[in-house]
């Protein structure tokens, strides 16, 4: 049975990767990626600083701070699968996702550079993700603070779930206060 805390920091649940990562769940998660920047900007469309500035849940982050973090994740996700195409089994460098959003940046600025920097990124993430075959999919990185290998099809998977994730924040929230 889920918590309310639980309900309010995974509305849509953790992510859990299928059994087998087809071509067509590929096609499927590739498609969320590339919908995503037009379905946060029509989420945050029309909110006031006030809103912007609303946690999604006690002690979390602030819608604004939310849609800051999605292309800051989203870039570093990029880069990812730009090293393990292109490097044989890299170490990533992770990055302090909480410490990025109390910079001023993600606390203050307008939500629409961090709309058009995601619209631009995944435009390129998904010519990216459309050019790769099978083999290109089973590539890897290691996740130093784990130590595991993480195989680009499942990190796609991760990704098309954390845009989703975060999307739904923002969503519930706007629901839940009437916006």
């Amino acid at each position: 049975m889920t918590t309310e805390l639980e309900q309010l920091k995974y509305p849509i649940g953790r992510f859990a990767p299928p059994s087998e990562t087809t071509a067509a769940v590929r096609a499927e998660w590739i498609a969320e990626i590339a919908a995503l920047p037009r379905l946060l900007r029509e989420a945050v469309s029309g909110l006031s600083d006030e809103q912007l500035d609303t946690p999604y849940r006690a002690g979390g982050w602030t819608v604004r701070q939310v849609v800051h973090h999605v292309p800051d994740s989203h870039m570093n996700s990029f880069i990812r699968f730009k090293l393990a195409l292109t490097e044989e089994k890299p170490t990533i460098k992770p990055y302090d996702e909480g410490a990025w959003a109390e910079l001023s940046d993600s606390k203050g600025a307008p939500v629409e550079a961090s709309l058009s920097l995601l619209e631009s990124l995944h435009e390129r993430w998904v010519n990216l993700l459309l050019g790769m075959d099978e083999e290109a999919f089973s590539r890897v990185f290691i996740h130093p603070e784990s130590g595991r290998e993480i195989r680009l099809d499942t990190n796609l998977g991760i990704y098309a779930w954390h845009g989703k994730h975060h999307l739904a924040h923002i969503t519930a929230l706007a629901k839940r206060s009437g916006w």
